[in-house]
């Protein structure tokens, strides 16, 4: 187990290795929770958690509806460009 001090000016450094395993860098921000017996530090997520009922529909489209034969075409030939891309590097 890692430990820390809260230095004068009330900043905490987290241990390197806790760091890394988290996938944390300099400028994540945090949600502190206080809890019974300390704080959790949550990472702020890039964007807020959605149900899909309350953006469904929200892109303009215009023309006919896609199939769902078409739609699974059109996802294997972005994988497949994407797998080109890469391999070729």
């Amino acid at each position: 187990m890692e430990t820390t001090k809260l230095s004068s000016k009330g900043q905490v450094v987290l241990p390197k290795a806790v760091r890394e395993s988290q996938g944390w860098a300099a400028g994540t921000e945090f949600v502190v929770e206080p809890m019974p017996d300390g704080v959790l530090l949550r990472a702020v997520k890039p964007f807020a958690t959605t149900q899909l009922e309350t953006v469904f529909g929200s892109l303009a489209r215009r023309g006919r509806a896609r199939t769902v034969a078409e739609m699974d075409d059109g996802i294997r030939a972005a994988v497949a460009r994407r797998h080109r891309r890469a391999t070729a590097r």
